[in-house]
C-alpha cells in the first residue's frame, strides 16, 4: 500500500526533510505532500498571480486564499496528515489544517514539544497519535502500511 502523506505546520525549521529521511530509512515508499515553505512565495503568491493591493488587509487575503485552496487539495489527497507545532510561532494555520484533516476523517498526527501540550490538548485530542519526533512518525507510518513494528 502507497501512502499519501501531507505535512503541515511551521516552515521555519527541517523537520518535513528529517521526516522524509527517516521513511527513507525504513524503506517506506511515500508520497508526500506539503504546503509552500518559501516563506516569501506564500504570502505573495496572490499578488503575484492576481494582481497588487495597496491595502495589506487584501494582500494578504489574496494569498491566503490561494494557499488554503492548495491546502485543502492537499489535505483531501492525503491518506494522513502530520501537523507540526513548532516554538518559535504561534501556528494558527497549523491548528486551522488539523480541525480541517479531523473533519474529513482523515488520520492525523500532531507533533510538538512537550510545552506545548496544554496550549494543543484539544487538537491532541482528535489525533490519532501525538508524537515529539521524525522517528515517531516514520515508525508510525510503517506501521500503518506494513504492520511492522
Amino acid at each position: 500500500m502507497k501512502l499519501t502523506v501531507y505535512l503541515s505546520g511551521e516552515i521555519h525549521t527541517n523537520w518535513r526533510d528529517d521526516v522524509e529521511t527517516a521513511c527513507r530509512q525504513k524503506g517506506l515508499d511515500i508520497r508526500f505532500l506539503a504546503p509552500v515553505t518559501d516563506h516569501a512565495a506564500s504570502d505573495d503568491c496572490g499578488v503575484h498571480i492576481l494582481g497588487g493591493e495597496t491595502d495589506k488587509f487584501w494582500h494578504d487575503h489574496k494569498g491566503a486564499k490561494l494557499n488554503a485552496m492548495r491546502t485543502r487539495t492537499a489535505i483531501g489527497r492525503s491518506d494522513v496528515v502530520v501537523v507540526r507545532f513548532g516554538d518559535q510561532y504561534k501556528q494558527w494555520n497549523a491548528a486551522f489544517d488539523a480541525g480541517y484533516a479531523a473533519a474529513l476523517g482523515k488520520s492525523l498526527i500532531i507533533m510538538h514539544g512537550a510545552d506545548h501540550q496544554h496550549a494543543l490538548k484539544e487538537v491532541d485530542g482528535a489525533a490519532l497519535a501525538v508524537v515529539e519526533t521524525s522517528d515517531q512518525v516514520a515508525a508510525i507510518l510503517h506501521y500503518v502500511r506494513d504492520g511492522v513494528l
